[in-house]
Formats: structure tokens, sequence, C-alpha cells
């Protein structure tokens, strides 16, 4: 695809963030697409960036990560949608939300994400993962998993879990069991952390993950 009055390298950065956009649901950082187009320098996508902005292909979020979104009918990557960054949640031992009573925080960034990524799913949140407690489950330390906000959840869900006595929250599959819930890691190496129904309070569902690129 090329586009008119736009230089090789803009092209070719067209092209790759329109590609990783339909391939992966949210647009790709500078150091994605300094690495996908050969481009020695991130500054150098930062001009390029700028030039796409001020020709009016593109618009860019400075305060949102992978803050690019196309203005050209041409490119098709689908209705983007803010979503809020509302912290750190753990994928290994569960630790401290900071700041809350009940496990959720204000927003300090936000992601751009394709509404196709959230599958018509309302009232989602972004957290980042600390840990590798759920590396089996494609989850790795570093990535940002979206989370629908419910309060309830079946066996098997992926779920944010906030521990009321340990005033702490964790990343884990949920399992109810006679008399107590198993919170089971994803990490043949970890074991589940077992407490009481009365202890747990549903704050997600995971619906996607956007994986850390190396």
């Amino acid at each position: 695809m090329a586009v008119k009055s736009l230089s090789a390298k803009q092209e070719r950065i067209i092209n790759f963030v329109t590609e990783f956009l339909q391939d992966r649901g949210y647009p790709p950082t500078i150091r994605d697409i300094a690495a996908g187009c050969g481009i020695s320098s991130t500054s150098v996508v930062a001009y390029n960036l700028n030039k796409l902005e001020q020709a009016g292909y593109i618009r860019r979020h400075s305060d949102i990560s992978r803050g690019i979104k196309f203005l050209t009918p041409q490119q098709k990557g689908g209705q983007l949608v803010n979503i809020p960054i509302v912290g750190v949640i753990a994928a290994g031992e569960p630790i401290p939300v900071p700041a809350s009573d009940t496990g959720k925080v204000l927003a300090t960034e936000g992601l751009e994400v394709s509404e196709e990524l959230l599958r018509g799913k309302q009232d989602v949140y972004a957290l980042r993962v600390k840990g590798d407690s759920m590396v089996d489950a494609l989850i790795g330390d570093g990535d940002i998993v979206l989370m629908e906000y419910v309060n309830i959840a079946e066996n098997g869900d992926m779920v944010a879990v906030w521990l009321k006595e340990e005033q702490e929250v964790t990343l884990k599959r949920f399992f109810a069991e006679p008399n107590r819930i198993r919170l089971e890691p994803a990490n043949k190496r970890m074991k589940p952390i077992y407490t009481s129904l009365e202890n747990v309070e549903i704050q997600g569902r995971v619906v996607a993950v956007i994986r850390r690129v190396p």
C-alpha cells in the first residue's frame, strides 16, 4: 500500500502500524515500529510520526501508551477505544494495591485498543502484570491484561481477586471448592492460594492480554 506525498520510510511506518493494529488489536510502541521497520533510532521514528501527524494521517496521544490513531479512511485498523490503566496486579504472590480498600485505584495512564479486542465487553479497564505465575496461560511479567468489571466468577475464570484480610490483589484462576476458594496459578512450579469465600472480592475478569514485546 503506497500513500502519496509520503517518504518511503513513512510509507513503511504506515504499513507496519496498519498490519500491527489489524493483527493485535492495539497500536505499536515507538520501539515496536523501530524494530519492525528496521529503523535504528527511536528518535527517527518519532520524527516521522510527527510528520505523519502534521500531514493529517494520524493522531498521537502523548499521555497514552501506544497512542496512535489513523485519521484517513484508507487505513482500516478498526475503531479505537481508550482503556484506563489503573495500576499493577501480581501474577505471583499477591501485592498491595496502593491507596485503596477495594482493590480499585484511579487511572494514571491509558491505552488505546481496537474495539474488536473487547468483544463487546463494557466497563473494561487495564492492569499491568507483575510476576510469572500465569506464564502457562501466556501472561508474563510486564504484560497488560484487559479486565471486565464483574463481581462474580465461574470456575476456571481468570480474575483479579481482592483478598480482604491481606489487603492485597492477585491474578489467578478462580475455583469454588467445598468450604473454600482455590486461586490457581498457571505455573506448575507455584502452589495455589486457598482462602475463604468471605475473604474474596472479585474485581474483574480477563477479556484480553496485550503482551510486552521484548
